[in-house]
């Protein structure tokens, strides 16, 4: 959720800052934008810019993210191949360490068995 609300609020700012940026530099400089011969409001000239530079942004954010996403893939398939290769190597001694870890592990006695050693005694 918090990624979709900052997309929203920089999709926002992109539009606001684009709009009030170019609204001025239109009325700053005197400039006309004429499409197909006819001139265009400027209100819809801003409106045009803008589009574009959010679309820009969001182009520039996928590439931003599949190549984040390709580098942690990377990482995670060394990572699970090293894994791979520290077991294939060293697979006999985790395995006698896990057959000496069950052998020796504490037991918890069961009440029976307590009750029996306390008659006894």
């Amino acid at each position: 959720m918090t990624f979709f609300k900052s997309l929203l609020l920089a999709i926002f700012a992109t539009l606001f800052l684009t709009y009030t940026l170019g609204i001025s530099l239109l009325e700053l400089l005197d400039v006309d934008v004429y499409m197909g011969g006819e001139l265009i409001e400027p209100l819809k000239a801003i409106g045009a810019s803008a589009v574009a530079c959010v679309v820009l942004v969001l182009i520039a954010l996928a590439i931003v993210l599949s190549v984040f996403g390709t580098i942690v893939f990377i990482g995670l398939l060394i990572a699970g191949a090293l894994a791979m290769v520290a077991v294939g190597v060293f697979w006999p001694v985790l395995l006698i360490a896990v057959i000496i870890w069950l052998v020796t592990r504490n037991k918890p006695e069961t009440q029976y068995a307590q009750a029996r050693h306390s008659e006894s005694v």
